[in-house]
């Protein structure tokens, strides 16, 4: 028996670990641009939200105050 690994096998098992090292790295940065992007989407559905809610208070508050001044 061999002790002695041929440096061909050896360099298989090496480009074998770096690629798998650099698709999960690649992976990782997937998952961080898609989380990104999906908490962005969730910040500006809730301005848009903010922003209907705002106007809807503020004609709510110029009905009252025109209410108030006798005016309708």
């Amino acid at each position: 028996m061999a002790d002695t690994v041929s440096p061909m096998i050896t360099d298989a098992v090496t480009q074998t670990n770096v690629k798998v090292l650099a698709e999960a790295l690649a992976m990782v940065y997937q998952v961080f641009g898609q989380s990104v992007s999906l908490s962005m989407q969730n910040a500006t559905a809730a301005q848009q939200n903010m922003n209907t809610i705002t106007s809807t208070a503020v004609v709510t508050a110029v009905k009252l105050i025109i209410q108030a001044g006798g005016g309708g």
